[in-house]
């Protein structure tokens, strides 16, 4: 299948379980490939893993003007990005929401949602102009409600979902999707030494949640704008 055969991709957090996922599907799917992340070596070692030809770009991703000369880079070597995927993200359990501490209010706010404003306000001028461009963004299922002892993750994982509805309604009249996909937990080594008495096929794997993130950036899906699309586990 070579559905992204003319695409360019890119993909923050690419480094991580979730990124390298997502890279391998958009790679075998005939994709070029702009790998943003903090993590040279890492990148730069999924880069030699992967068909095709891809351009790895080592970054902060809270950098706005950093993220914004990442993305103005890749266009000048590869071409217009016409997806984003924003992966990047951090979760960490807390205690009782007026007991936590500003800093991890802070913490979780800046490493869900701003990791993704950096990249939304680098590639979307393009895509406008381009009047075509798919953005996908990740959310939480457990950020539908509040949930005990994880205040402050659900409140940045609901900020990036309220973000891509607005987004979505202000850019579907320019051609441009928005979407985002609500995990469960996800398979990967972090989860299971943490979760060590849970039963870990009960969990979505990355490899799942990468098959949906591509299914939301293809021309199939170009009558979704604004979904919030749960990938849960099969418990």
């Amino acid at each position: 299948m070579t559905r992204f055969a003319h695409s360019i991709v890119a993909i923050s957090g690419a480094a991580g379980n979730l990124g390298r996922a997502v890279a391998t599907r958009f790679a075998a799917e005939g994709a070029s490939l702009v790998l943003l992340d903090r993590d040279s070596p890492s990148l730069s070692e999924l880069e030699k893993s992967l068909p095709g030809t891809h351009l790895v770009v080592p970054v902060d991703l809270t950098d706005r003007a950093a993220v914004r000369g990442a993305i103005d880079t890749a266009g000048d070597r590869l071409g217009t990005i016409s997806v984003a995927c924003a992966l990047a993200g951090g979760f960490a359990m807390g205690p009782a929401a007026h007991e936590t501490s500003a800093a991890d209010w802070d913490r979780m706010h800046t490493l869900n949602l701003g990791t993704l404003t950096p990249l939304l306000a680098a590639v979307t001028p393009s895509m406008i102009a381009a009047r075509s461009g798919k953005i996908v963004t990740v959310g939480a299922h457990a950020a539908l409600k509040g949930v005990p002892g994880m205040a402050a993750y659900c409140a940045a994982k609901s900020a990036v979902m309220r973000v891509t509805e607005s987004a979505a309604a202000e850019l579907r009249g320019h051609g441009i999707n928005v979407n985002c996909v609500l995990p469960t937990v996800l398979d990967t080594p972090a989860n299971r030494e943490a979760m060590p008495d849970v039963e870990p096929t009960k969990w979505v794997s990355p490899a799942q949640l990468a098959a949906v993130v591509a299914f939301l950036a293809s021309d199939d899906a170009s009558a979704i704008h604004g979904a919030l699309l749960p990938v849960t586990s099969l418990s």
